[in-house]
């Protein structure tokens, strides 16, 4: 039997209920167990950063069961999100994932895809995007490198706005963002025949689009709200699937 390929993104592991990690971590063993690949779309950990051979300690259980995956043979891919664009060598050296910051094109169940979490694509939302070319600059993270770790996690869950989410699917804001991250989506693959897929997160809404015969706009959503995920199967449409909210396989 084919084995699928996994697509999840929007966990935001820190600022979700233990219960939201015990589901995560049982959805990881069965990648682990049936996956061909994984596609981590970003925004996994609510805040992510390697002070050198200092990582945040409170995600040692979800590490240690991704780096399980991959020791049983399945690729892990990680997109970095607007929360967890600062993976280094410990994601790629110790968990053993490859590890993205910006937007990249990969093979995802024998199709080309285009994977983007999708803050700041496009052309609209100037303030952020420039807030985001300010963060991801050496200046700005050799500057919190030099915090001390405990100060730079507080001040990482101080500006958070995850937990105010929770429940907000139907709001304006959120909407906007789900359309524009899709019309963006889109673009790309009007712009290129050969593209199969276009995946991101960020929206916090899952989407299953076919934009044309055999192209696909994907989200996976989140395991705020939706608790949602992904499968694809060489030659079969792509799968939208919601895990348990407690945990069981």
């Amino acid at each position: 039997m084919e084995r699928p390929t996994y697509i999840a993104s929007d966990v935001h592991l820190g600022a979700v209920p233990r219960a939201t990690e015990l589901a995560f971590l049982a959805f990881l063993r069965r990648v682990r167990d049936t996956g061909a690949a994984l596609l981590l779309a970003g925004d996994i950990f609510d805040f992510w950063f390697e002070y050198g051979p200092v990582i945040p300690g409170r995600h040692f259980r979800v590490l240690a069961a991704i780096a399980s995956v991959v020791e049983a043979g399945v690729p892990v891919t990680f997109a970095g999100g607007n929360h967890d664009a600062w993976g280094g060598a410990f994601l790629r050296d110790e968990v053993g994932l490859t590890f993205h910051a910006d937007p990249f094109h990969m093979q995802l169940a024998g199709r080309r895809a285009l994977v983007a979490h999708g803050d700041g694509v496009g052309r609209g939302d100037l303030k952020y995007r420039a807030l985001k070319t300010l963060l991801r600059s050496r200046a700005t993270i050799g500057a919190f490198r030099a915090l001390h770790p405990e100060l730079g996690v507080r001040l990482a869950r101080r500006v958070s706005s995850t937990e105010m989410k929770a429940g907000r699917d139907g709001d304006a804001a959120a909407a906007e963002r789900a359309r524009h991250i899709e019309a963006w989506a889109r673009g790309q693959l009007e712009a290129d025949a050969g593209l199969d897929l276009v995946v991101c997160g960020h929206a916090h809404r899952p989407a299953c689009v076919q934009v044309a015969p055999g192209q696909w706009y994907l989200n996976a959503g989140d395991w705020i709200t939706h608790f949602s995920y992904i499968t694809l199967l060489p030659g079969s449409d792509p799968v939208v699937s919601t895990w348990p909210r407690d945990g069981t396989t």
